[in-house]
């Protein structure tokens, strides 16, 4: 199953025209995907508000992610505050999966944000969490919080935000999208074998674990024939016709 690194900014001294925090509303956001991310079964490590895009960085690097995704708003330079709307999502100009995350996610928020046609995905070489990670990276300006119409755009919206964001990582992911976890208990019926656990919904997917007759586990979403399971830890897709729920 995909892992991401999730990184709200950590920059509390952007102040949002409205009131509070780059960092305070990014985390939040963050927050809100959380159960998104679960119910879906993507897996997720995430930074601190105490720590720098640099110590974000370097705990990306430690580990092996799928995808790098740094959640932040934006603001308008000098002389211009107040003035400049829209939602930018950069990635690497050399990464082609991070150019697809990114433009499958601008895709995404054009369907939510009011003025559709100033969702861009654009790249860049400036912006460390971009240049600096191993993983595929993508870089959310959510919107411009020096705005005030995008400002409260964002504090009104971060459930339906959250949401939409998580819903283009399944699309990005090639997995199906759920709100909200079953958390059913059930058990492996198999008259021979074992059941596989896969990293997607097919049988051409990766095999993650196998369960032998009788094993229980936990089915926290269904789709179709298959079912998002949790077995020891390990999560996946299994069919549906091998799982008994009890």
């Amino acid at each position: 199953m995909p892992i991401i690194y999730l990184s709200p900014s950590t920059q509390e001294n952007n102040y949002y025209v409205t009131g509070g925090t780059e960092e305070q509303y990014m985390n939040l956001l963050a927050d809100k995907m959380v159960p998104y991310l679960d119910a879906s079964g993507i897996r997720y490590s995430r930074n601190t508000p105490s720590m720098t895009a640099a110590s974000s960085i370097a705990a990306s690097n430690a580990g092996n992610y799928d995808l790098h995704l740094a959640l932040h708003s934006n603001a308008a330079p000098e002389g211009k505050y107040g003035t400049v709307r829209g939602s930018i999502v950069f990635y690497y100009p050399g990464s082609t999966e991070g150019r697809r995350a990114a433009e499958i996610i601008a895709d995404g928020l054009k369907a939510i944000y009011p003025i559709p046609n100033l969702v861009q995905a654009q790249s860049t070489t400036s912006i460390g969490e971009v240049r600096r990670v191993r993983a595929p990276s993508v870089f959310i300006e959510l919107a411009y919080h020096d705005n005030e119409a995008d400002a409260n755009w964002i504090t009104g919206n971060l459930d339906a935000i959250a949401r939409n964001i998580v819903l283009s990582l399944t699309e990005y992911f090639g997995i199906p999208f759920y709100q909200a976890e079953l958390n059913q208990p059930a058990m492996v019926d198999v008259s021979w074998g074992v059941l596989n656990i896969r990293a997607q919904p097919n049988t051409r997917a990766a095999i993650l674990a196998q369960a032998p007759d009788g094993a229980s586990l936990t089915v926290l979403n269904r789709s179709g024939g298959w079912y998002l399971v949790n077995y020891n830890g390990t999560i996946g897709y299994a069919n549906g016709d091998f799982i008994t729920l009890v």
